[in-house]
């Protein structure tokens, strides 16, 4: 084991190839205080778990190779394993059954708490499926919301990408592979993009190849990690058909664009949207239609992001809106007139990172209005 990584690392990474149903595993996690008191409990207790025998017996004598492959990726920079037990994991992903025993993560881990939306579609979009992909990612960037999608060619990419070209845009992608691998390869730049910018994330040890069931897997996790899921252009039997279930499954939004009664890559879509998709035509239906979904998960995303809670603020209602000091210092920098995200960062000494998050959850609330990237007191 490289010697900056902890003990703990190698245990949680030995658990994760150790593979089979995640509940025997996930209940070792939650009985022992780190993995590493789990893996040194031994066979009875991973037996007393429910572990199959052949669990145990890579627990006890894990793949050499896997487990060399897997330490040596996670001992560079930028790069994470989140355990299902640790309050870093996002709690957005906990409702999936089975929710991932760990989360690999090349990039920001804190990027996977950020209120996104998934934009999924047709791996061969039409000219105007292509622009409307990057169209609405683009503006959802802009309004503060993250993008997440699969890293596949067509419209995952295109969200990717004008994200990417937003400044300060955050996008995540969910991947079916090892992160030490690229599919499809020719994305490897993109990839590489996203690590810098937000994150890549995977379930999938170090040195997994792509196969066919690991994408539907994956798709789950993108409707996870997300308040609601955009599907632009999607033939009747589509992957991003299964993320909008998915998501659907788990109590978020599900948005489709109508397309027209030619075009194939649209009966996925309307076939959504005959189903109780929210027909949508612009990027703020979108945002609007979010109302929902961001009030009953607030209340975690406030927490993991030091904001003040409901509980809180009625408590301090006649001292200040907003108790804790950084919400203060940016709703003291706001007026009634619109201001931009440079000048709210000289005001108010915070990150634009801080800002974009605070600023979409107070938007949320009902406290502030944003219009073409300026912000302002809601009247």
């Amino acid at each position: 084991m490289p010697d900056d990584l902890p003990c703990s690392i190698e245990a949680l990474l030995r658990l994760v190839l150790a593979g089979g149903a995640p509940a025997p595993r996930r209940a070792l996690l939650a009985r022992f205080a780190d993995p590493a008191q789990a893996l040194r409990a031994g066979p009875a207790a991973w037996r007393a778990a429910g572990c199959s025998p052949h669990q145990r017996a890579l627990l006890a004598l894990p793949d050499r190779d896997a487990l060399a492959r897997g330490l040596h990726w996670l001992s560079q920079p930028g790069r994470h394993l989140l355990s299902i037990e640790t309050d870093d994991y996002p709690t957005l992903l906990r409702p999936l059954d089975p929710a991932p025993l760990a989360l690999f993560v090349h990039g920001d881990p804190a990027t996977l708490w950020h209120p996104a939306v998934a934009v999924v579609g047709s791996r061969t979009p039409s000219p105007t499926g292509a622009e409307l992909a990057a169209e609405f990612a683009g503006a959802l960037a802009r309004s503060g919301l993250g993008v997440v999608s699969g890293l596949a060619a067509g419209v995952d990419a295109r969200a990717h990408q004008a994200a990417l070209d937003v400044p300060g845009g955050r996008t995540v992608a969910v991947v079916a592979t090892g992160l030490d691998l690229t599919y499809p390869p020719r994305h490897e730049a993109l990839q590489a993009r996203i690590a810098e910018r937000g994150a890549v994330v995977s379930e999938y040890p170090p040195g997994t190849v792509a196969r066919p069931g690991q994408f539907p897997a994956r798709n789950r996790i993108v409707a996870g990690l997300t308040l609601g899921t955009l599907v632009i252009e999607a033939a009747a039997r589509s992957g991003a058909l299964i993320t909008a279930r998915l998501a659907a499954e788990i109590g978020r939004e599900v948005f489709a664009l109508p397309g027209s009664v030619r075009n194939p890559r649209a009966r996925g879509c309307h076939r959504l949207i005959r189903d109780g998709a929210q027909l949508v035509e612009t990027p703020a239906e979108v945002v609007a239609g979010l109302t929902g979904a961001a009030a009953s998960l607030g209340q975690a995303l406030r927490w993991r992001l030091d904001a003040p809670t409901e509980q809180a603020r009625s408590a301090h209602a006649s001292a200040s809106p907003f108790p804790l000091p950084d919400y203060q210092r940016l709703w003291n920098a706001l007026d009634e007139n619109p201001t931009g995200m440079d000048s709210l960062i000289q005001r108010s000494g915070l990150t634009a990172d801080q800002l974009s998050a605070m600023l979409l959850i107070m938007e949320l609330d009902g406290k502030v209005v944003a219009n073409h990237g300026r912000y302002c007191r809601k009247p």
